[in-house]
């Protein structure tokens, strides 16, 4: 009921403050019901990403993609140092999270990435590659060690970094859709300790359901 009375005071607010459209996964933000999608996503805990498509999605839409994505999901749980999970994109579709630790990836306070990363991210290409037509979204992240003038950036850098890797390895920039850093702003763990802070320092690669594999689904239910 919260999330409810807090979606329909933004719906009033948008309707008469006339703010400017949010750009989310696929382009979100060329319709009123996408903007209030990515907003009700970040009030619920969801990662914000996923495809316009301006509707609710049916629930045997839902049940389609959720197999695909339970297929993806095993296929990206065999990458080296990547830890999967399933989550739920604006839509309240699953989507498959991949995080990858930034100690593997980097060396302190760098963008640069080792070789051990390179392995780890050729491997990953290759499931991206057999999922093309999946949209994905690079989301760098930091602890609060420091301050948001040396995290940001990093944060920026490292997801470039990932995604100019991807890019080498055959993945197609087209389907990536969205790249960022968000410094410290998105904890998943306590900063107050040195383990919390570890699983902080991460980029994430979310795959979800384009509009395409939406509409696909829409239509074979």
């Amino acid at each position: 009921m919260k999330i409810k009375a807090i979606s329909l005071a933004l719906c009033f607010g948008m309707l008469f403050t006339g703010c400017n459209n949010m750009q989310k996964g696929a382009g979100i933000g060329a319709g009123g019901g996408a903007v209030l999608g990515g907003i009700i996503g970040k009030i619920a805990g969801n990662t914000a990403v996923g495809a316009a498509i301006g509707a609710a999605v049916g629930a045997g839409t839902g049940a389609i993609i959720g197999k695909r994505m339970d297929k993806v999901k095993a296929e990206a749980a065999q990458v080296k140092n990547a830890q999967v999970e399933t989550v739920k994109d604006t839509n309240g579709l699953d989507a498959v999270k991949v995080s990858f630790d930034s100690a593997i990836l980097f060396a302190t306070n760098k963008a640069e990435l080792s070789q051990s990363a390179k392995n780890s991210l050729a491997q990953f290409s290759k499931v991206l590659n057999n999922n093309a037509d999946l949209d994905i979204a690079i989301i760098g992240h930091t602890d609060n060690t420091g301050n948001d003038g040396i995290n940001q950036p990093l944060s920026v850098s490292r997801a470039q970094s990932v995604n100019s890797y991807l890019l080498s390895c055959g993945v197609k920039s087209a389907q990536i859709k969205r790249i960022e850093g968000q410094g410290s702003t998105n904890p998943v763990a306590d900063n107050s300790t040195a383990a919390g802070r570890k699983l902080n320092r991460r980029v994430e690669v979310y795959m979800y359901a384009s509009q395409k594999t939406i509409q696909q689904a829409q239509q074979a239910n």
